[in-house]
Order: C-alpha cells, then sequence, then structure tokens
C-alpha cells in the first residue's frame, strides 16, 4: 500500500514538473519575440502601423486587434481596463523625428551687374533709328471713338482736333445723320504730317441718347468693340497670318457730357459702367463755354465724384518717366483738367491785333479754342495726339484685349452667347 501511495505520489509531481516546464517555455518564447521587436528601429511611415498576422481573431487563447491595441494605450494602467470598461483609446503613433520646417524666408534678390562700357563705338545704338525708319515707312493706325447726345459738337470737335475736314457736306456728321436707333458708323481717313502718315478711323454712334426709352442703348456699341477684338483674336489665332494685318480695335473712346451743371445723369454712368473695363474711355464735357469758371470747376468735382462712386475706372494718362522735370510738370498739371471741358471751332476769326486764331464769336466776346483760360482743348488734343497716343494702343493691347482674349480662351463665354459676358477678372478682383 505504501508503494502503490509513493508511485502515484511520484506520477502526479511528474505531471505537475512537465506541466510547468511547458508554461514556463511558452512565456519566455513570448517576452524574446516582444523584446526582439522592441529592439528594432522603425522609420515615420504615412501608412497606419499593421496588426501582426499571428493574432487571429476569435481564436481561444489568443488576442484579437482591439486588445493588443487597448494594451499599447493603456501602458500606465497595468489592469488595462477603467472602471471596467475596457479602454478603445487609439495608439499615439507620432514620429520620432519632426519633419523640418519649410523655408520660406525671401530669398535675397540677385544684384543686378552694371551695363559694360564698350571701348569703341559697336554700332547697336543706332537701333532706335532703325525702328524709326521702319515704322514711318509702315506708317501708323489709330481708331477713336466718339459718343455722345444729338448737337454736343462732336463733328465740330474733331474737324479741331486734327486741323481738316473729317466731316464735310459730302460726308455729314452724326447728328445730321442721326437714326432712330443707335448705330456704328466709321469713317476712315488718311492724314499725313512731315512724312508720317496716320490712319485714322473714326466711329461715331448717331441716335445715341436721342430716343424716348434709351433701355440697353449701349448693346451695339458694346457689340461693335467686342467684334473688333474678336476679328483680331481670329486673324491672330490663324495658321498663316498675315504680317501686316490692320489694327482695327477701339484705342479710344470720347464721351461727351452735356453741359448742365448738374452731374453725369443715369445714362451717362451706365454706359461708362458697360464699356469702361472694354477700352479706354476719356470723359468730355461738351461745349463748355455754356458755363463759367466756378461752374466748370463744380461741375468737374461732381462728375469725378460721381465716376468713383460707381467704380468706374476711365483712362489714367501715365507720367512721363523719362521727360524732363519742367514737362513733367506741366503733364500733371494738364491730368488734373480731367474731364475736359471742351470747346469746337471750325471758323477762323481775326482779333483787334490782328492775329488769326480758331474761335467762336459772342456779342460779348470771342472764345479762343486754344485759349488755356476758355477751354481744355489744347490739353485734350496733346494729351490724345502728340504725348499719349501710343500709350493708349498699348492699354487696349495688353490690357483690354488680354482680358478679352482670356475670357474667351478659358471658355468663359457659352458658345451659344454671342458676346462675352461683361466681367473683368482684374476689376471683379478689386471689388472683392
Amino acid at each position: 500500500m505504501d508503494s502503490q501511495r509513493t508511485s502515484a505520489l511520484q506520477q502526479r509531481l511528474q505531471a505537475r514538473r512537465e506541466m510547468f516546464m511547458k508554461e514556463s517555455s511558452i512565456a519566455s518564447n513570448n517576452v524574446a519575440t516582444a523584446n526582439a521587436q522592441s529592439n528594432k528601429i522603425t522609420t515615420p511611415s504615412a501608412a497606419p502601423p499593421q496588426p501582426p498576422s499571428s493574432a487571429v481573431a476569435g481564436v481561444g487563447g489568443a488576442k484579437s486587434a482591439r486588445d493588443i491595441l487597448s494594451s499599447y494605450g493603456n501602458k500606465e494602467n497595468p489592469y488595462g481596463t477603467s472602471n471596467g470598461v475596457a479602454s478603445t483609446a487609439k495608439p499615439n503613433l507620432k514620429p520620432e523625428v519632426a519633419p523640418k520646417p519649410r523655408d520660406i524666408s525671401p530669398k535675397p534678390e540677385a544684384t543686378k551687374k552694371p551695363p559694360r562700357q564698350l571701348d569703341g563705338y559697336v554700332g547697336f545704338a543706332n537701333l532706335p533709328n532703325q525702328v524709326h525708319r521702319k515704322s514711318v515707312k509702315k506708317g501708323f493706325e489709330f481708331t477713336l471713338m466718339v459718343v455722345g447726345e444729338q448737337g454736343l459738337g462732336k463733328s465740330t470737335l474733331m474737324n479741331s482736333m486734327f486741323l481738316t475736314d473729317i466731316y464735310s457736306d459730302q460726308f455729314p456728321g452724326p447728328s445730321k445723320r442721326a437714326k432712330k436707333t443707335v448705330q456704328v458708323e466709321t469713317s476712315k481717313v488718311l492724314l499725313k504730317e512731315s512724312g508720317v502718315n496716320l490712319t485714322l478711323t473714326i466711329v461715331d454712334t448717331p441716335g445715341f441718347g436721342d430716343a424716348i426709352d434709351n433701355s440697353n442703348c449701349w448693346d451695339s456699341v458694346l457689340q461693335y468693340v467686342e467684334s473688333r477684338y474678336e476679328e483680331f483674336l481670329e486673324a491672330e489665332t490663324q495658321v498663316k497670318r498675315n504680317p501686316n494685318m490692320a489694327d482695327s480695335r477701339v484705342h479710344a473712346c470720347l464721351y461727351f457730357i452735356q453741359p448742365s451743371g448738374h452731374g453725369l445723369k443715369p445714362l451717362d454712368i451706365e454706359f461708362m459702367r458697360q464699356l469702361h473695363d472694354k477700352v479706354n474711355i476719356i470723359p468730355v464735357i461738351a461745349k463748355a463755354d455754356t458755363l463759367v469758371e466756378e461752374e466748370v470747376a463744380y461741375f468737374k468735382s461732381q462728375i469725378m465724384q460721381q465716376i468713383h462712386n460707381a467704380k468706374i475706372k476711365i483712362y489714367e494718362f501715365p507720367e512721363l518717366e523719362d521727360a524732363e522735370e519742367v514737362e513733367k510738370k506741366e503733364n500733371r498739371r494738364m491730368k488734373d483738367r480731367v474731364p475736359f471741358a471742351v470747346v469746337g471751332s471750325n471758323t477762323v476769326l481775326e482779333t483787334n491785333e490782328g492775329k488769326k486764331i480758331r474761335g467762336r464769336r459772342y456779342p460779348w466776346g470771342v472764345v479762343d479754342i486754344e485759349n488755356l483760360d476758355h477751354c481744355d482743348f489744347v490739353p485734350l488734343r496733346n494729351m490724345l495726339i502728340r504725348t499719349h497716343l501710343q500709350d493708349l494702343k498699348e492699354m487696349t493691347n495688353l490690357v483690354h484685349y488680354e482680358n478679352f482674349r482670356c475670357r474667351k480662351l478659358a471658355g468663359v463665354a457659352e458658345p451659344s452667347q454671342d458676346k462675352v459676358p461683361n466681367k473683368n477678372p482684374l476689376f471683379m478682383i478689386e471689388e472683392e
């Protein structure tokens, strides 16, 4: 009996010893595997960490993916629970090394080297003369639009400005060709002065503002300006382009304001608002000899205030950069006269001193259109023709035409529409 009891006890101890050794070997293997994984140096990655492939949910004795992540997030809590509820906090996966911040500091501008002085004469200083000869040989083109109500002296002012009969009995002015509806008509004349040829195109609008209902009377003018841009764009995008294609785009628009002395009318404001981003608008007070000096000054301030309130962008004459200080001062003084109060006359009068002038004779005296004390005809003619004609053409080509070209090629206008929407991207940005 004692021997049987001893053998049974030994077998029981041997079974417990084997079971203990088996559990200790499994635990040591798990500890070694965990140490090996922790000793590996991982690099930061944008992809989230993947759970170990050996962990399969639902297998008895194995941990699920949620339990493994919970154990990582509960390092301070040895029991891995909070108030009896398992923690579901996500692991804090931060890269070991913070990314280097992007350098946004402005880089210093590269210093421009001064031009080198040559030891002798090479010849490229003669390039302006070459350009001048080719330009004179080719000639120049300029398109001027005049818009205003009937009887404001548009035809007379054009004849006075260019010292020729652009409008005559054979081709009367727009007032004598007034239509029931607004129509756009052009007249082209070739002028020559000191060997320089200028192809002048006058665009007038007979019938503008003369109807009882003037709603949308600016549509025909707007369509004409955009049609000239469209023609130029089509000619420019052809495979075989004509290097000598004519430039029929409108370079300037003289808008004649009635000398009422009470500011702009709604028609004036709406017309300039519709076309100010399509063409260079220059406001002109017609028949300024009907106002006294104080009335002209007050009328000008009213007009400029209304233009500013309506956010209308009229043409601003730029400064003369390469001119002398006296010319710059004179240019600034002329710019202060905008809008120009003008008087036109095709009659040559002789004063008491025997001097011949272009003016108008009244019972109370004579108005000399070239006298700055009487009107702004000379500043308008000088700035429009003598000093800023080329700038008007560049402004048309680089600003107004580029805006139209950008809208057209970007597909802003739908194919079914006949005209491009009246939206200037640059003006919209300024409004916002």
